[in-house]
């Protein structure tokens, strides 16, 4: 069962909003889930960002806050989990204690990276690029709608597809298996953060 339908992803050096003004609005629209994924901070700087959104979002509905592969930190700051990267330590070889007190998703993207994740445990992984977009250009060729059904078909892993998705996109994806979708710039680049959040919980039925 999926945790939510929308996956949220901060990046605050491409991002046209400040994500400690913002995530208030966006959590009383209706925000469950934000994987903070700012990989260019050291720990001690990172852990401090992490700190002023989470005091940002005290008080407000409830938000599950997943760390980009930094385990450690997570624990340590009480978040709920993390995002494992393809080039993080793999959720195998997590220390028990981590993996018995966080919850792990796990980046995905291809049929065998999505196995493996659900075999070791992940509570959801993400997939793609489904579709072209500059913040995963480096990433390679999106692998489409096509590949996002046939992963999606090769476990019950909660899938999240990721990379150019817009609410318009949506309902393509849900058709493909999703459980639903991630997204960064079609929330942080656009005049209105908490009205395109809207339109994605309008598409998915819920966030």
């Amino acid at each position: 069962m999926a945790p939510f339908r929308f996956y949220l992803i901060t990046d605050r050096l491409r991002g046209r909003h400040d994500p400690a003004v913002v995530l208030p609005a966006l959590a009383k629209a209706g925000l469950r889930a934000l994987q903070i994924r700012e990989k260019d901070l050291a720990p001690a700087a990172l852990a401090a960002l992490c700190g002023a959104w989470q005091a940002a979002l005290a008080g407000g509905p409830p938000v599950e806050l997943y760390l980009n592969d930094r385990a450690d930190l997570a624990l340590s700051l009480g978040l709920t989990g993390v995002q494992l990267r393809e080039d993080s330590l793999p959720l195998a070889g997590q220390a028990p204690a981590l993996r018995e007190q966080l919850r792990y998703g796990v980046s995905t993207h291809d049929v065998a990276g999505v196995r493996a994740a659900a075999a070791a445990g992940a509570a959801f992984a993400t997939f793609g690029p489904v579709f072209a977009t500059p913040s995963k250009a480096a990433y390679g060729s999106p692998v489409g709608l096509t590949a996002l059904a046939e992963a999606a078909a090769a476990t019950d892993l909660p899938l999240y597809a990721l990379g150019g998705v817009t609410p318009e996109r949506v309902g393509d994806c849900l058709a493909a298996g999703a459980a639903g979708v991630a997204a960064i710039s079609a929330v942080w680049n656009v005049d209105d953060p908490v009205a395109a959040l809207g339109r994605f919980a309008s598409a998915l039925g819920g966030l």
